[in-house]
């Protein structure tokens, strides 16, 4: 079976976010990601993996104002400088976790700007993050959310995805695939994980509808699950759901 990270935004939320490292820990998780440690005392939270055991695997670059409904910035002219500052800041971040790969959100589509203006300034920001990543052997990658939960997100579908990575051209930058948005916009999971494996350098998942954990919905996850060993993905594959109970009693799957 694949190597599973808990994505800490997600699971585990009935304790403070220090305390879901040694929880993740105790269930069998050998990994953790999570959207945004910033507001948490970098030492702290390096600490706390550390006496946990696992590895951090994943977070998000600084996406703008979340709480106000931002989603990401990457793609918005105006804010560059203010994306550079955030490229920066997450360096830092992920030296203190030993963390080897970050993740962009490209962000809302705003009024009045046109599409292609968008692209090559997520382009461009993609081409800056990775570089600066790419000197320490990290990876930056770009995700695709659905534009039925969020509604005028660029990027809401693989192919776009892939088409914007590859026109940013560094080997460092990745496709960030989650499997619940990917399936509400385009389906064939099996299909599109197999054509695109050398590009994907991170899986996550949820069932649907719901994004709550396997077996709440319509994706056959064991034979998914299956089918990322089949294909040799080798990278870490989140679960990133929202459990329909305590976390502890989501977690079957793991089983297999």
């Amino acid at each position: 079976m694949p190597r599973f990270s808990a994505n800490l935004s997600f699971l585990f939320l009935d304790r403070p976010f220090l305390d879901r490292f040694a929880a993740a820990a105790a269930c069998g998780f050998k990994g953790v990601e999570f959207h945004f440690p910033y507001a948490f005392p970098m030492d702290e939270v390096a600490d706390a993996a550390r006496r946990a055991g696992v590895e951090a695997v994943l977070f998000n670059l600084p996406a703008g104002d979340w709480g106000a409904g931002e989603r990401g910035i990457a793609c918005l002219p105006a804010r560059v400088t203010e994306f550079r500052r955030g490229v920066e800041q997450a360096m830092v971040w992920a030296e203190a976790l030993g963390c080897v790969r970050v993740n962009c959100l490209a962000g809302l589509r705003p009024d009045g700007i046109s599409e292609a203006v968008l692209r090559d300034t997520l382009i461009g920001n993609l081409r800056f993050a990775a570089d600066s990543f790419g000197s320490a052997g990290r990876q930056v990658l770009l995700e695709p959310l659905n534009s039925r939960d969020t509604p005028g997100f660029l990027v809401d579908r693989s192919a776009l995805a892939l088409s914007i990575l590859a026109d940013a051209a560094r080997p460092n930058l990745f496709l960030q695939y989650d499997i619940f948005h990917a399936q509400v916009m385009e389906g064939e999971l099996a299909l599109t994980l197999m054509r695109h494996l050398p590009r994907i350098g991170h899986v996550q998942f949820a069932d649907n509808p719901g994004r709550h954990e396997p077996g709440t919905g319509e994706i056959n996850f064991s034979f998914l699950l299956r089918h990322l060993d089949t294909i040799g993905y080798q990278a870490w594959v989140g679960a990133e759901y929202v459990p329909s109970g305590l976390t502890e009693a989501s977690l079957g799957w793991m089983q297999g």
